[in-house]
């Protein structure tokens, strides 16, 4: 990684995710029923990146920003394992390690295994959904502009390295969209909106040298989502809402520099049934940008905390675990939302197993609730494994399921390659097991016995926050390739950070 300027993060990229459990969340979201109908709220959803973590300046200052918001969820970036912290801190009940949020408010995984939103339940059976995203950081587009790179250039790199990103975000948020459930698409873009860049705006800032159409922007608005903070504040030239970069404490090495061009990089986007009525930045004291402060201000980027009316959708079926992989003899806790008829019943069985024949532990619904509950499996007589929670019909026909992975206690986390021995220009096959799941783990490639924390990294992918799984490195993979011959490992490391949790060595040969 980078550690410096414009081009201190890996560059991302959107994968599918599936969840690991559902505690406390980074999206802050406050419920008000509406006097004119019951079914309306008011929710406040934030979108905050802490900045490797939160806490090079004051971790005590995140949380006291996020409170300052008035946020009811918030969508994190860089939490790099502190979003149990965070939660804790804020007294919160509820996060999502998986994509990093905290909530004030219910938050429900969808079954399936590909899920990169979560259900934010703002009153009872009634949810809206969250993304919560960070897209490629390098090359950073305005620096480019700045440096008299063509537009043409400078469109044409957007559109190769982060509208693929935004896509799967898009493609899920439509048929939410068609059920009647609001999406909320909130995170870090690392790219400014098509809005503040047009032609009466050139040379508002030094760097807007021309008008740019950022092909994000426009991806996300013809998708049906509303920019809330223009929403609110149309007239770019008199409040730019620039949230990166915001003017914290230096700290050695990570800081962008006074030139480095500033723009609305981090946003809080809406469809559906969801219409902005406020919208506010949170940054350092004495900024003409920051609505509200905190002092000392903990992050480079200022946090987006916008307000809506919402009339939320039903909750669809579903069942959700509260921790996708458990110990042998350890609960598995299965939360499901049921159509309510008779028979209905949540049946284990391993994974890729048939209800109607596979069945290893049964439960009816009703004796939680027809439609709403939480039902208790033990898991002594399972054996280690992957299994899925499936909830059926009378005939036994699934409705919903999710997967659940039971481990011997003390075992963890491993990775392998599928050769110890690759030619130059060989793709490397890499397959790992009982990962944390979370959505910005990922794989990556360092020369044989290097420490993650302070060495570069050669070659590397996400892993889809998937617990187990498989991908191939090679030229789509980012990064160095094909690597040269020498001696390697491949690390499975987690939540965006340099933490790493499995290894395997293998070597490259001419």
């Amino acid at each position: 990684m980078l550690r410096w300027a414009f081009a201190r993060r890996r560059t991302r990229a959107i994968v599918a995710v599936c969840a690991v459990g559902i505690s406390s969340l980074a999206v802050v979201a406050t419920v008000r029923p509406s006097a004119q109908d019951a079914t309306r709220v008011e929710l406040t959803v934030a979108t905050f990146n802490i900045e490797y973590g939160g806490h090079h300046v004051s971790f005590d200052a995140v949380v006291r920003a996020i409170r300052r918001s008035g946020a009811d969820v918030v969508g994190v970036e860089e939490a790099q394992l502190h979003i149990p912290r965070l939660a804790r801190q804020l007294g919160w009940a509820y996060f999502s390690d998986r994509l990093q949020v905290v909530s004030q408010l219910p938050l429900i995984d969808p079954p399936g295994g590909d899920s990169i939103y979560l259900y934010v339940e703002v009153a009872p059976g009634q949810v809206v959904a969250l993304e919560n995203i960070h897209l490629p950081s390098n090359p950073y587009g305005p620096f480019r502009v700045k440096q008299g790179e063509a537009r043409r250039e400078v469109v044409a790199r957007e559109r190769s390295l982060r509208l693929p990103a935004i896509r799967p975000s898009l493609r899920k948020a439509q048929p939410l969209v068609e059920a009647g459930i609001p999406v909320f698409l909130v995170g870090d873009f690392n790219a400014p909106s098509w809005r503040d860049w047009t032609a009466d705006l050139v040379g508002l800032r030094p760097h807007i040298r021309y008008a740019v159409r950022w092909p994000v922007s426009l991806a996300v608005e013809r998708a049906g989502f509303v920019d809330s903070y223009r929403a609110v504040y149309p007239d770019a030239r008199r409040l730019q809402g620039l949230t990166w970069w915001a003017d914290r404490p230096e700290l050695p090495g990570w800081d962008p520099g006074k030139h480095a061009p500033q723009d609305r990089i981090d946003f809080v986007y809406a469809a559906g049934n969801a219409t902005p009525t406020s919208s506010l930045i949170v940054g350092e004291r004495g900024s003409p940008i920051s609505d509200l402060s905190v002092s000392p201000w903990p992050t480079d980027h200022r946090m987006v905390a916008s307000t809506f009316d919402v009339t939320p959708g039903a909750m669809p079926v579903l069942v959700a675990v509260d921790q996708r992989v458990v110990d042998v003899g350890d609960d598995v806790e299965v939360r499901f939302h049921a159509p309510g008829e008779a028979g209905e019943r949540i049946v284990i069985v391993p994974a890729g197993g048939d209800p109607a024949v596979d069945a290893i532990a049964t439960q009816t619904t009703r004796p939680a609730s027809p439609v709403d509950g939480t039902l208790t499996f033990a898991t002594e007589t399972f054996g280690a494994g992957s299994y899925e929670a499936v909830l059926v019909d009378r005939a036994g026909t699934p409705l919903a399921q999710i997967g659940v992975w039971v481990k011997e206690p003390g075992t963890g986390p491993q990775i392998s390659t599928a050769q110890q021995t690759y030619g130059v220009g060989e793709p490397i096959d890499v397959h790992w097991t009982l990962a944390p799941g979370r959505r910005w783990d990922w794989v990556g490639v360092y020369r044989r016995d290097a420490d993650p924390k302070v060495a570069w990294y050669l070659l590397w992918a996400y892993t889809g926050a998937t617990i187990e799984g498989s991908l191939t490195l090679d030229g789509a993979a980012s990064g160095r390739f094909p690597l040269e011959a020498g001696r390697y490992s491949v690390y499975l490391l987690t939540d965006d950070s340099y933490k790493k949790v499995a290894g395997r060595d293998f070597r490259i040969v001419d």
